[in-house]
């Protein structure tokens, strides 16, 4: 029982250094890009290819944390979850939209930003809200449904912010994240419901492994799109940057404006600041270019190191107060 814990305490402090990973993995892939680069490719002696089918699992993983009973719960804190649902489905594609449209990038690029933008809340984007003493019930659910409602929303938001750029097929990226986002959830849920004490093992890894994918996928598009970065890294890095910055800031203002706590605000923060960029990024490469997957991927490194900082000051912050009130 002892070593149970221990060894779940170890994938909890392993999981909750994301940002560290994803800084070390990138930085590797930088300079070394032919480690990760291969993580773009097919599994050897199929037509599978890496990328989706790692979403594919770490989608699975999150539809073994699902039971029915939460879709349910979804309707104790309707107006929570869907103020925060229109918040990263509104907030995030406006300010992806304006940056890439003030910005001088080329429209690879360009494109590559609107869409992370449009990109539903990432799975790293729960442990930073544990880390921050935000509502964590409250993040799940949002991570949950809007995932679930990208599969309709981000192909339609990015066709419409990013019409004037590219011709963007919409239908087409629908299917994509039916198959790798929607039918691996549902799988993981009946599982869950059949099976759910016997799958405890894996739910535990689960975190671990998403982490792991992630930061291959970051790496090897950053390790791929290297020279391009290169070349336009004085506009693309603030770009991106910015898309952030203001995703979480304007995302903890939209819990103040209808008067959330303090926890709720840490969490549509969060929630709105991260997105899924290794969803992003598989997008970006199979409907449009690997160049526009590199804001996707500059994007998960950026979301990873703001969210741990804020997570960090929010944390100390309640430490002197009781975590729901205001530091």
């Amino acid at each position: 029982m002892e070593e149970n814990v221990k060894n779940s305490a170890m994938l909890a402090r392993f999981v909750n250094f994301f940002w560290l990973w994803t800084f070390l993995g990138t930085g590797w892939a930088w300079f070394v890009p032919e480690h990760f680069t291969w993580f773009l490719g097919e599994i050897p002696g199929t037509e599978l290819k890496w990328v989706p089918v790692g979403l594919g699992i770490i989608m699975l993983g999150m539809g073994m944390t699902l039971t029915f009973a939460d879709f349910r719960e979804v309707l104790i804190i309707p107006k929570w979850v869907v103020l925060g649902i229109i918040a990263q489905f509104l907030i995030m594609p406006l300010i992806g939209w304006g940056v890439a449209t003030i910005f001088s990038l080329p429209a690879q690029f360009k494109l590559g930003i609107i869409l992370v933008s449009c990109c539903p809340g990432g799975t790293a984007s729960n442990v930073v809200t544990y880390l921050a003493r935000g509502n964590l019930a409250l993040s799940v659910m949002m991570t949950m449904c809007s995932t679930l409602l990208a599969i309709g929303l981000t192909p339609l938001l990015t066709k419409t912010y990013a019409s004037a750029i590219l011709k963007v097929d919409a239908w087409s990226m629908v299917v994509s994240m039916v198959m790798i986002v929607l039918l691996p959830i549902m799988v993981g849920l009946v599982l869950n419901s059949l099976a759910g004490k016997r799958l405890e093992a894996i739910k535990k890894g689960s975190p671990l492994v998403s982490v792991f994918v992630i930061v291959l996928i970051v790496a090897a598009v950053v390790g791929a799109t290297k020279s391009n970065i290169q070349a336009h890294w004085q506009t693309l890095l603030p770009a991106v940057f910015i898309v952030h910055a203001f995703g979480f800031a304007l995302g903890y203002l939209w819990g103040r404006v209808f008067g959330l706590k303090e926890k709720e605000c840490r969490t549509f923060s969060i929630e709105v600041g991260m997105q899924n960029s290794g969803l992003g990024s598989q997008l970006a490469k199979t409907h449009f270019t690997l160049m526009a997957a590199a804001p996707c991927a500059i994007s998960a490194f950026y979301h990873c190191m703001i969210g741990s900082f804020l997570a960090s000051l929010w944390r100390r912050c309640a430490r002197g107060e009781q975590p729901s009130e205001d530091c």
